[in-house]
């Protein structure tokens, strides 16, 4: 199944020191997902400043509990980045 997720920083002061903090443990660990065909596409999104304010990823997965395990594990979730999540079930298009 494919899913999407659509996951909101937190608005604190702190909020985009956390996410700096932990960025490049998060792009391993999403370089890591994207080998083993997990992670499908992802990136952040921005406010008007062009600041980073959040995350929009892509998933394959075979369960909406298995993403979960996979979610729970990023170190967005685990460094407080991530604190409001939503995740999709969702169809990509086959363009070819």
């Amino acid at each position: 199944m494919e899913f999407l997720l659509i996951a909101y920083d937190g608005t604190d002061s702190t909020a985009l020191d956390r996410r700096m903090e932990v960025r490049e443990k998060h792009l391993a660990y999403a370089r890591e997902l994207y080998k083993n065909g997990t992670l499908i596409k992802g990136g952040a999104f921005l406010n008007e400043e062009g600041q980073m304010i959040g995350s929009t990823v892509l998933y394959q997965a075979e369960s909406a509990e298995e993403l979960q395990k996979v979610i729970d594990n990023d170190p967005y979730m685990t460094n407080g980045v991530w604190v409001d999540i939503k995740i999709k079930p969702i169809r990509l298009a086959n363009l070819d």
